[in-house]
């Protein structure tokens, strides 16, 4: 066993965590082909049509993913009436000659699963037709975003990304983008994708090896290479949510034959680095949390274990993680945990209605869902009911 720390409108047409609640997803963006006027400080986006309008259209979008998200200012969109001469589109002090996308930042980001799901998915579905030949204007800009994932955005975008909040320039672009559009949590509906492309989860890995240089396309393979063990990184969060018994499932891992590794994720870590740290890996393992957004980086046809908390937490786990896993061609193995197994037995005993009735605790709302069963258990793994799941996992690599 080893240790190791990582922790909106187009041109050509008008279309126009900690832990929160999920469904207040944004409006479908607005993406515009006219020329479009863009006052980055006003916020303002002015679309002047090839075609002829019968009348002055105006509304508005917020460019973040999630609508209900306080604090990311709304975009004000007015579609002028080309006949019409009383009011002009403002006059352009910098004409650029690509397309530009128009997002914010803030909001959930900085949470690493959020980061992806919010950011990182979106607006690579949103930016791949474009081949890097794409203008980012970000509202709401976190530097220090845009430099943890920097090599991904670079790859999207040729150009510096524009502090839209800050910028005085009138920008004219031949196409418009406003706002991030997300298919499902952290993953990708091909039909969705824009102009056609079909886009898919696959793609979407693929792109990271591509960035990130990474070697392994496949897992490790048992039938050429019987002698070598495959090798599995065990999550290890340092707070709520945490395995209690680590030595215990390194040891029944290690019997069934893994080579093993604890992770102990960290905000700080290079991304580069854990990307490549976590491609050397057959099987990632950890309780739902967002370390397991690093499955992006596993090669494909490996193994992700999620072990689910107590408290009826399936269809989540299955939403945030089991659906995008299994769309990016990875086994996905899920382990629910008993109630005997999490530390909200003995902190409650066996008549609380967490314990009890976890179904009237969802029904009391998220708030109570997310303080008890994501926030105050941690997790003790029954080794007997366990390593079933472990041979599971095995299996699928003896047959890659």
């Amino acid at each position: 066993m080893v240790t190791e720390s990582f922790s909106f409108f187009s041109a050509e047409q008008t279309t126009a965590r900690w832990c929160a609640p999920r469904r207040a997803l944004t409006p479908t963006p607005a993406t515009s082909s006219a020329t479009s006027a863009l006052n980055g400080t006003a916020h303002t986006v002015t679309l002047v049509p090839a075609t002829s309008f019968t009348e002055r259209r105006e509304w508005t979008i917020k460019p973040y993913i999630r609508r209900t998200m306080s604090g990311i200012p709304e975009v004000t969109i007015t579609q002028l009436d080309s006949t019409s001469a009383s009011s002009p589109a403002p006059a352009c002090t910098v004409r650029h000659h690509v397309p530009a996308i128009v997002f914010a930042l803030g909001g959930l980001t900085g949470n690493y699963w959020h980061d992806f799901s919010d950011a990182l998915v979106p607006l690579f579905v949103a930016s791949r037709r474009y081949g890097g030949e794409v203008q980012l204007l970000v509202s709401n800009i976190q530097p220090w975003w845009l430099g943890k994932y920097e090599a991904i955005v670079r790859r999207l975008s040729k150009y510096d990304a524009v502090d839209l909040d800050r910028d005085e320039k009138i920008r004219c672009f031949p196409r418009v983008t406003v706002g991030l559009r997300m298919h499902k949590e952290f993953d990708i509906v091909p039909e969705f994708s824009p102009d056609g492309q079909r886009l898919t989860m696959t793609d979407f890995t693929a792109f990271l090896r591509e960035t990130y240089s990474l070697p392994r396309a496949a897992p490790i393979s048992l039938k050429q290479t019987p002698e070598k063990k495959p090798r599995l990184m065990l999550l290890h969060r340092g707070h709520y949510r945490k395995i209690v018994n680590v030595p215990e499932i390194v040891k029944a891992a290690e019997k069934a034959g893994f080579e093993v590794a604890i992770s102990d994720p960290r905000f700080g870590v290079q991304v580069d680095e854990l990307a490549r740290s976590v491609n050397s890996f057959d099987v990632l393992m950890g309780v739902h949390g967002a370390g397991l957004t690093n499955a992006v980086f596993l090669p494909k046809g490996a193994v992700v274990i999620q072990v689910v908390p107590y408290g009826k937490m399936e269809p989540l786990a299955k939403l945030d993680f089991g659906d995008p896993i299994v769309d990016m061609e990875l086994r996905y193995l899920e382990y629910s945990i008993t109630a005997q197994e999490s530390t909200l037995l003995e902190m409650l005993g066996p008549d609380h209605p967490v314990i009890k009735d976890p179904e009237s605790v969802h029904r009391s709302g998220w708030d109570k869902v997310a303080e008890y069963y994501l926030g105050k258990q941690d997790v003790k793994l029954n080794l007997e009911r366990f390593t079933p799941t472990l041979a599971l996992a095995l299996d699928h690599l003896r047959q890659q």
